[in-house]
């Protein structure tokens, strides 16, 4: 059952760097709108994300490389290696019946989506209910509730969230589905069954952000 009555759709036809992605998922949290917006997109070069409250030390260690771009994002969540994802964003208004609920009923609304989804396209994965604490935090490496895993007990999506003025951030990861037509139409239409398509070619000055938090060095080594 779709858990949106209506949403819009914006897949980024631009490959981005780490910086500039997470930039553009605050511009458009920070634009709102009367509908929840999810932006499904890629990564320019290899990159590696961890959550607000993460040390960039713990990124490092758990996936070293010289070329790899670390960024600390704006929601929480653990430790996500890009190389090997899927990823999307839902930034949901405030006031939206979704953006209203605690953050576990929230998380766990998305997720189901997201797993009928990835079983429409072949993928057996069901939703755990663990949330044990684990000293792993690599986002893939330890699952927490409501998180999707595989028959192997291998976690296969996670998601980080924040909230503000603006709203609900949620930004999502997705492993073990193909980033094609198939997939997308799937989750689209999990999400919501009447869609909107936007075309974003206005997004405003990114790199000002870029420079000023995704792409700051003070940001990415801040310890919280």
């Amino acid at each position: 059952m779709a858990i949106f009555s209506e949403l819009e759709v914006w897949i980024d036809p631009l490959a981005r760097s780490g910086a500039e992605n997470m930039a553009v998922d605050e511009i458009l949290h920070h634009r709102g709108g009367e509908l929840p917006l999810l932006r499904i997109y890629n990564w320019r070069d290899a990159a590696v994300s961890f959550g607000y409250f993460e040390k960039l030390s713990d990124a490092v260690r758990d996936f070293p490389g010289p070329d790899i771009e670390y960024i600390r994002r704006w929601t929480g969540g653990g430790i996500v290696d890009h190389r090997v994802d899927v990823t999307y964003t839902l930034s949901i208004p405030m006031g939206h019946p979704m953006e209203q609920q605690r953050g576990n009923a929230s998380y766990a609304h998305i997720h189901h989506a997201l797993a009928e989804s990835m079983q429409a396209c072949g993928v057996e994965c069901a939703l755990t209910e663990d949330n044990s604490d684990s000293d792993a935090r690599s986002c893939f490496v330890k699952p927490v509730a409501f998180d999707i895993i595989g028959t192997d007990g291998q976690k296969l999506a996670g998601a980080g969230q924040r909230r503000s003025r603006y709203g609900l951030l949620h930004q999502g990861s997705v492993q073990g589905v193909e980033n094609g037509v198939p997939w997308v139409t799937a989750f689209i239409e999990s999400l919501s069954t009447r869609v909107k398509e936007k075309d974003i070619t206005a997004l405003g000055d990114v790199s000002k952000i870029v420079k000023a938090r995704y792409g700051n060095a003070a940001w990415t080594q801040k310890r919280p």
